[in-house]
């Protein structure tokens, strides 16, 4: 090995329990995002620990951080990204108390080496993944713009390269009508309900002329409070998703007018709102991409172990991805096929597999950093194929 490389593999080795005992303690402690107060005050005592310049409650998030450390000699910025936040009723089933841990220890391993190439290192702490993803507040703030590169790597059940996501948007859609009594004076109401129901079939047929990468669906979220009223008001949520952002915004723009369709048939007026953030696709920088890819082979990890990267829903990394290179490949972390989102993910993530699982993360995010910020040549094609990939 080479020293870089004995370097982090030794940092990692003492650090391992420490880090360990802080994934377990996340994992126990659940935070639905915007509210992970524990999860981001840990991760940032241990960068701050660490010598890193912690600022905490950033853009008006109050569990968002920056971790920064300049090297103090010319060179890009690398950036790794924390997730922390976890799943109603569920908790961690996501695995971001994996994934806060890892992006915290790999700026952690990287320091230890970047003296010997140069460059800045940032940690984002970014809450919120699930719902109003914080990456999503420092895109608009442009905390992306000027980082060189970004790395995180997620917990699944098999190994898989950086591949795609789906653009999001979060639709809310009121209906005000008026109410009535259902069986003395039916006549004089003015149904809210109908019009959810009009638009949940209308959304049914517009389906059929969609293609094939696009996802709508949704819930009623509020239907009436009595079937014998005829309801003033009813609301539905609905995620509308597609492979790009311009094909989103035309699916939105559709099931917009669906809604605005079915307001003039019932006589309703329509209120339409986001009841969260827009998220765009994830652009993965495959000359990055292979880095890393190539560091898990050095594990012993073989390219046919390692699947194609596949749409598994909606990132804010997807807007980071848009401002500068990102990668987010996916890290075998349990031996079921257990699938994110359910209690048996959830608690096979907390064994010791899975956390070992993670500092080899760490290692792999630390070492890709390390060979791109060690290769100028390497970096330029990363930008070139970025900038070429984003007109």
């Amino acid at each position: 090995m080479l020293d870089y490389q004995n370097t982090i593999q030794e940092l990692g080795q003492r650090s391992g329990e420490r880090w360990k005992a802080l994934s377990l303690r996340i994992g126990d402690n659940p935070e639905l995002g915007h509210e992970e107060f524990l999860a981001s005050s840990l991760l940032a005592e241990e960068l701050e620990q660490m010598g890193f310049t912690v600022q905490r409650g950033v853009l008006g998030m109050e569990t968002a951080f920056l971790a920064q450390f300049d090297s103090g000699k010319p060179g890009p910025t690398a950036g790794f990204l924390c997730e922390y936040d976890a799943l109603p009723d569920i908790g961690h089933a996501c695995g971001h108390h994996l994934i806060g841990v890892m992006g915290a220890a790999a700026g952690i391993l990287l320091k230890s080496v970047i003296e010997n190439v140069g460059g800045k290192i940032r940690v984002y702490g970014t809450p919120a993944e699930e719902t109003r993803g914080g990456k999503v507040t420092m895109s608009e703030a442009g905390w992306f713009d000027d980082c060189g590169f970004v790395l995180m790597a997620h917990p699944y059940h098999s190994y898989e390269r950086s591949g795609k996501s789906l653009a999001l948007d979060a639709l809310q859609f009121d209906f005000h009508g008026r109410t009535a009594h259902a069986a003395a004076s039916p006549h004089l109401g003015v149904n809210a309900l109908d019009a959810v129901i009009m638009l949940f079939n209308s959304v049914g047929a517009l389906r059929q002329q969609t293609r094939s990468d696009s996802r709508i669906h949704g819930i009623i979220n509020n239907g009436g409070q009595a079937p014998n009223i005829i309801p003033g008001h009813a609301s539905a949520q609905f995620y509308v998703r597609a492979g790009d952002r311009a094909y989103t915004n035309e699916l939105t723009r559709r099931v917009s007018a669906c809604a605005e369709g079915a307001a003039l048939q019932t006589g309703c007026n329509l209120e339409i709102s986001q009841f969260e953030y827009s998220y765009d696709e994830l652009v993965t920088n495959e000359a990055l991409s292979e880095v890393f890819q190539s560091k898990l082979r050095e594990t012993g990890v073989p390219d046919d172990a390692v699947l194609t990267g596949t749409d598994h829903g909606s990132l804010d990394l997807g807007n980071v991805s848009l401002r500068c290179p990102a990668i987010h490949p996916y890290l075998k972390v349990v031996q079921d096929k257990l699938y994110l989102h359910t209690v048996e993910f959830r608690d096979a993530a907390m064994q010791e597999e899975a956390l070992e699982a993670m500092l080899l993360g760490a290692r792999l995010l630390a070492l890709t950093a390390y060979e791109v910020l060690a290769n100028p040549d390497l970096y330029q094609r990363i930008r070139e194929e970025f900038e070429n990939g984003s007109v």
